[in-house]
């Protein structure tokens, strides 16, 4: 399996996927409904944690269509329970043979980011869509989180040693924490067409949910930044200005792609 710094199997996953849906889960149905999400459509969702996303997707291609969701660590998703038509696959995207073809929709949130292999596995998901489908990415672009306000400088310091930390601890791990960025010129690099994009990002205040990502992230790998050089204080007091009501930091920006394949008349055409 690829090297994922935030490990699925890991207790501070649950709280990681509920935040990432609570904040995220609107933007990331906006993005699909317009390819025009129907009914009867075939989808694949990869790296769908606890498959919120994908059973949205079997909702809005009803038993006619067909959902698979893909998951490095299924567990948090198997015990929900979800129609025919949606199936849930454990599966490792880089190594593991694609589950399916001629896809009407592929989607993927903040997976290619922690994914070295991330241009193959890119060549991978357009070759899954049929002629004319739809690939939707979603990354994070990690360089950009600024405080936005805090009840004093050195509380704007903190939280940047640790963030910084925590953003090296990411890239040591092979991922790419500006990859949100670089994901549009990849996908027409690949071949896609009809590509836009859009960048969503909100406040978030101490003790609000979108924040709790912050926590969940550096608990899990409270290890590596005592490596890294930050002390147990340090993240005591980083964890403590995270519920602090005057302190607001903007939220990781979420950059949604998407792009469509050529269709069969088009095919011979330049990729």
């Amino acid at each position: 399996m690829s090297h994922y710094l935030f490990d699925s199997a890991a207790a501070q996953a649950a709280g990681r996927f509920s935040a990432l849906e609570s904040c995220y889960d609107p933007v990331s149905r906006r993005q699909m409904e317009l390819t025009g999400l129907a009914t009867g459509w075939r989808c694949l969702e990869v790296g769908g944690g606890s498959a919120s996303l994908g059973d949205w997707l079997g909702e809005r291609v009803g038993p006619r269509g067909e959902v698979t969701v893909t998951e490095l660590e299924p567990r948090w998703a198997a015990s929900r329970h979800r129609p025919d038509h949606v199936r849930l696959l454990r599966h490792d995207i880089v190594h593991d043979p694609l589950p399916g073809m001629d896809y009407d929709l592929v989607h993927a949130r903040l997976v290619l980011l922690h994914l070295p292999e991330r241009l193959e596995v890119l060549e991978k998901l357009v070759a899954a869509l049929r002629p004319g489908g739809w690939l939707v990415l979603e990354e994070f672009d990690c360089g950009w989180t600024p405080v936005l306000a805090a009840p004093d400088a050195s509380a704007a310091a903190l939280f940047d040693r640790v963030h910084t930390a925590l953003t090296d601890l990411v890239a040591e791990a092979g991922a790419d924490p500006l990859w949100g960025r670089r994901t549009l010129g990849a996908m027409a690099a690949a071949g896609l067409r009809e590509i836009a994009a859009s960048t969503y990002a909100e406040a978030w205040p101490g003790g609000s949910t979108g924040i709790a990502l912050h926590r969940h992230n550096t608990d899990q790998v409270a290890d590596g930044l005592a490596r890294s050089g930050v002390s147990a204080a340090e993240l005591a007091r980083f964890q403590a200005l995270l519920r602090h009501p005057e302190f607001v930091v903007n939220s990781y920006p979420l950059i949604s792609a998407r792009g469509r394949r050529s269709h069969e008349s088009e095919k011979d055409g330049p990729r």
